[in-house]
This record gives C-alpha cells, structure tokens and sequence, in this order.
C-alpha cells in the first residue's frame, strides 16, 4: 500500500464510524473523518489516528444536504487529491410503527440513509477512476436491510436500497478495479441498542450477546485491504448468527 492512500469515513465521530476510523488508520491509511455536529467527538479521534502517525483531517458537513456534501467532498478533493476509499457509514433512525409512521419520519430517514449514499460517493467515483489505483467503497446496511423489522419500514427500506445500490455500482465499477462492498451488522453495542434486554438477545443472537463496533470495523478494514481485492458486490453480515 502505498502512502499517500486516504480513506473517507462518515459519521466518524462515535460508534461504529469512530471504529471504523481508527482500524483504518491502524492498517496505514491516512483518514478524512466527516461528521454533522459533533465537533469535539470528531477531534477526538483525530487525536487518536495522529497519535498512529497517520495524517487526518476534519470534514464536518450533513450528508442529507446534497448540496452541503457535494460541495464539501469536491473542495476537498480538489485541495488534497482524490480519495482511495470511501465508507459510507453515517445514517439515522425514525422508528414508529408503519400506520402511525409521519411523512416527516419517512422522508427524514430515506433522505439521510439512501440519498446519503448519491451524495456522498458520486462525487467521489470520476477522481477515483482518474487516479487509476484503483480503490474500496464500503457502505453500511443492516440486518434491517435483509430481514425487515418491526417499526423500521424507513429504516429498513432505505438499507436495503443501500444494498441494491451498491451492488450494481459494484459492477460499473468492477473494471476500474474499484471493489464495492456492503456490511450488514446486527444487533451491536451503541446508543441504539443499550435498552434491549438480555432475554432478547439471547432468544435472537447464536452468539447469545450484542456484537462491538471494533467487530463490524474489523469486516470493514478487511474489505478495504489488498486481501480482499478480489471481493467485490457482496454483503457481509456481523451479526452474531441471527438468521441465513
């Protein structure tokens, strides 16, 4: 891997994405960490991956204003060079039963989840070909996206546009020798999940416990090695054996 490969994350600030920040950095990429507001979280990790000796930077923009976005992604790449990776991680949660479900819920979610996905690595695609050293887009869906669940209509239709989505950029792009990949994680340990009981979990989940964010970032780090340059349109589930 040469040194100068640099790898977007979104949503880095917390949880998963924060994981997912510092496994790359652990692994020699240098890091641009986007996130929406949380300033002092972000800077945080920053500290975190120059401690590593690899270099990072702060994008701070909402990957729901397209606008905001595109704009942000283009003025960075046009300033420090195209981009290797990109993980498409940041996303949001609306849940309410379908009836009782607002428009407001439904397009908040859909807007932010799967229109997060054209806003953020469209702009990305012409730089990355132009650069030809080929690259990794990883996006993150979720055993919502495969199964369904109760309450997550939104939730669970924008995850699984995400992987129909990345699946036929997967083969646009095959021939550019840009790998296009989808992780799917359960049930994992962060703000979302800490009022679910145990008798659930262990009803639900093989592996009888919730999974780490460092266990879903470690899927990801892998997809975005030389090792797996073979791998490509596929989903990798993290889900502790909950179904399939």
């Amino acid at each position: 891997m040469t040194e100068s490969r640099t790898i977007m994350v979104t949503g880095a600030s917390r949880g998963i994405g924060k994981a997912i920040a510092l496994t790359l950095a652990k692994q020699g990429f240098d890091i641009v960490l986007n996130y929406r507001s949380r300033d002092e979280e972000a800077q945080s990790v920053a500290t975190d991956i120059r401690a590593m000796g690899r270099n990072t930077r702060l994008l701070p923009f909402d990957i729901a204003d397209r606008n905001q976005a595109m704009s942000s992604i283009e003025n960075d790449i046009e300033t420090n060079g195209a981009y290797y990776g990109v993980i498409c991680n940041a996303g949001i949660a609306r849940d309410a039963a379908f009836p009782a479900m607002s428009m407001q819920e439904w397009d908040d979610v859909i807007h932010t989840n799967l229109d997060g996905f054209f806003n953020v690595i469209q702009p990305c695609i012409m730089p990355m070909v132009r650069a030809k050293d080929g690259g990794r887009i990883v996006t993150l869906s979720s055993v919502a996206g495969l199964a369904g669940n109760r309450g997550q209509v939104n939730y669970s239709a924008s995850k699984a546009g995400i992987i129909g989505a990345t699946k036929s950029l997967a083969v646009e792009l095959g021939k550019r020798k840009i790998t296009v990949n989808c992780v799917a994680p359960g049930i994992i340990e962060t703000d979302m999940t800490e009022e679910l009981d145990d008798s659930f979990i262990k009803e639900m989940i093989p592996l009888r416990r919730k999974g780490s964010a460092e266990e879903v970032a470690a899927a990801v780090g892998f997809l975005c090695s030389d090792a797996a340059s073979y791998i490509t349109r596929q989903v990798i589930s993290v889900n502790g054996g909950m179904f399939g």
